[in-house]
């Protein structure tokens, strides 16, 4: 009786959190949809939105049954490139903005899926999913989410992508690309400094480098660089689309807040907590901005 109360429960918050998730994506998909392309009578953004919970789900079936997570985050990444893809083909812009836009998606998309196929392969197993694989609703929550979280941090991209009216290329552009930029140097500095520290020194914390400088890095660089991707974007944006700019907020949300340094920060310190060394790591480097290390 108690199981099967228990297995109810968790089917009807996994409905909850799989009917939230796509109607916050359709409510942005229809705000950014005005002024959009469409194909068919549909907009754009809602078949974009289609594809990228779409695949999650599709790729959900097979990880599920074969209770494997090895291939989360490659899906995630190319997902990213799809629906981008996508985006641009069924609208065929004729400004460079658009093409621009879809080229860093990509940039950004292939680097960090490469990087953590790779890391998974090496590890061999992805500690964030131990818990929730045998379950059914749980695993499906977690590639819903990922749907979710591709849409969502795409959709500015996706809104300037497909607009009916693109501006000219401006100075706002141009510091978007700056600032761009500047993002993806400091996440892939930072994932690179990481792999070579832990493969020296196997099972310990990072605090060399911009690990220094920050307990999270990587993350500061996405988010960095999403915001550069919101500058690029915001030049085209009008009335309603202008509510695809939760992108980058989106973007924060997650990394500080949900998925991102909530969980490395309690494994850390469940790992290194009571070593002297890390506590006075952690009371002298920033959790996410990063500064000159204390002397």
């Amino acid at each position: 009786m108690a199981q099967g109360l228990m297995g109810f429960q968790r089917v009807a918050l996994a409905a909850g959190v799989i009917s939230g998730a796509v109607t916050v994506a359709a409510v942005v998909a229809w705000a950014g949809g005005h002024g959009g392309a469409q194909t068919g009578g549909i907009s754009i953004l809602f078949s974009c939105a289609a594809i990228a919970f779409g695949v999650q789900w599709l790729a959900f079936v097979p990880a599920y049954l074969k209770q494997t997570e090895h291939y989360y985050d490659l899906v995630g990444s190319l997902t990213y490139m799809l629906v981008t893809g996508f985006a641009l083909f069924a609208s065929r812009p004729n400004d460079g903005r658009s093409i621009l836009l879809a080229l860093l998606v990509f940039i950004w998309a292939s680097r960090l899926g490469s990087f953590l196929f790779r890391r998974i392969q090496n590890a061999g197993s992805d500690p964030r999913f131990d818990e929730i694989k045998p379950s059914a609703s749980r695993f499906l929550i977690a590639w819903t989410l990922q749907g979710f979280w591709v849409f969502l941090t795409l959709c500015a991209a996706l809104a300037a992508i497909t607009t009916v009216k693109p501006s000219p290329f401006g100075l706002l552009d141009a510091i978007g690309l700056v600032v761009w930029a500047t993002g993806f140097a400091i996440e892939v500095i930072a994932d690179l400094q990481k792999s070579e520290f832990r493969a020296a020194n196997p099972g310990r914390y990072v605090d060399t480098g911009l690990w220094a400088w920050s307990r999270h890095p990587n993350y500061f660089g996405e988010i960095v660089l999403w915001f550069g991707v919101a500058l690029i974007a915001a030049s085209t944006l009008v009335g309603w689309q202008w509510a695809t700019m939760i992108s980058p907020i989106f973007v924060i949300v997650l990394l500080t807040r949900v998925s991102g340094i909530p969980l490395l920060e309690k494994r850390s310190d469940e790992r290194w907590g009571d070593e002297e060394g890390y506590r006075r790591y952690k009371d002298q480097t920033p959790v996410l901005i990063p500064r000159p290390p204390r002397q």
